[in-house]
């Protein structure tokens, strides 16, 4: 296989076999690692990727990265598959394709401060390309892109594709703020309007903040969970 073709500024590290690109991209993110490095293991049935970032904002601003790629990856796969498959975005992260569970975005910062500018942030992607063999269509909330008309996609494709529309977004919410990331966003988003429960808070999803806090109303009150609390610890 040819080696992946990322935008400027972009530069890939292969993984192979069980290693995990979150936890290589965190290590050379402390270790002083450039931004822009795409750490990524497609050798397995999921698409593993996790890129680094290094914003110039405080961590509660910079957090917008994990909608923002989740916003790449929907363009992503919006170019490359079928147009009858539908991905939604959960606030926290979580893909769904065609209503089912299909992956997740996860983020980890060099701080968990909210107001301190983080030296480093990673942004992970978990994929489910292919079903197992063994059992397909085990667990109806969760599906496989192979199984959405999906199959021809390769991994390689999808994460060159999901690179690129990233930085389109990120580009945007850096010249324009947040006002064009929102309007996409909220377009894509699951349970907005619908009863949730987050950290023990229950109520009805109502929106999101600037900064992409939750904002949850419950009898008349209004309660912000705020994006940073969905850091890894």
């Amino acid at each position: 296989m040819s080696a992946l073709q990322f935008p400027p500024l972009f530069t890939g590290e292969p993984l192979k076999g069980p290693a995990d690109p979150f936890d290589r991209a965190i290590a050379l993110a402390i270790s002083g690692t450039d931004a822009g490095t795409v750490v990524y293991n497609l050798s397995g049935p999921q698409l593993k990727a996790s890129v680094i970032f290094a914003p110039e904002k405080p961590l509660e601003e910079a957090m917008a990265a994990l909608p923002v790629c989740g916003l790449g990856l929907q363009a992503a796969l919006g170019a490359l598959a079928p147009p009858e498959v539908a991905v939604h975005l959960d606030w926290d992260g979580g893909i769904r394709v065609n209503g089912a569970a299909c992956g997740r975005l996860r983020a980890k910062a060099s701080t968990a401060i909210p107001q301190v500018e983080p030296d480093w942030l990673v942004i992970g992607l978990e994929l489910d390309m292919e079903s197992p063999k063994d059992n397909p269509g085990a667990d109806p909330d969760r599906t496989f892109l192979s199984e959405e008309g999906c199959a021809d996609i390769s991994a390689g494709q999808l994460l060159e594709a999901w690179v690129r529309h990233s930085l389109y977004w990120i580009n945007r919410w850096l010249d324009e703020g947040p006002r064009p990331v929102h309007d996409t966003w909220r377009a894509l988003a699951r349970d907005m309007g619908e009863p949730v429960e987050i950290d023990g808070n229950r109520g009805t999803f109502v929106g999101v903040d600037e900064n992409f806090g939750m904002l949850l109303r419950q009898d008349g009150d209004t309660t912000l969970i705020p994006l940073s609390t969905r850091l890894e610890a």
